[in-house]
């Protein structure tokens, strides 16, 4: 049986898949990678990763590189995916981990970490900002 997280605490398997996330789109050199824990605020997730590529084919390596890394180290899936045609805008839902792929100007324009402000909001220090720190 699994155990339930105490109240009010997230879920370590949840946020254990969103850093393997966060790490994935490092990899491919992804923009301005931010967590957000919504697990207290929305019934849809308990994390969202939000990241962006400059182009279509960066997004797209980016989405891959996540589903690649997150299959191979738990076996999953994701439920969906949306958008990998068009390239500006991917998504991967996996049911407790929502990971968002956009365009800088696609970013802006939806503008999800203002909307989904009130969770809690990390930035991913990956190897790019760490190096250069």
């Amino acid at each position: 049986m699994a155990e339930v997280p105490a109240a009010g605490l997230p879920d370590p398997a949840s946020e254990a898949l969103a850093r393997l996330a966060a790490e994935a789109c490092d990899d491919r050199k992804a923009v301005d990678i931010r967590l957000i824990r919504v697990d207290e605020v929305s019934t849809l997730a308990d994390w969202f990763v939000i990241c962006s590529g400059l182009s279509d084919v960066q997004v797209r390596a980016i989405a891959r590189s996540v589903e690649e890394r997150i299959e191979a180290e738990t076996g999953r899936l994701p439920l969906r995916r949306e958008g990998q045609a068009e390239g500006s805008w991917v998504l991967l839902d996996y049911g407790e981990l929502i990971v968002h792929v956009l365009m800088p100007r696609e970013r802006e324009y939806y503008d999800l970490e203002s909307f989904w402000g009130h969770g809690k909001q990390e930035r991913y220090l990956g190897s790019v900002q760490a190096t250069s720190s």
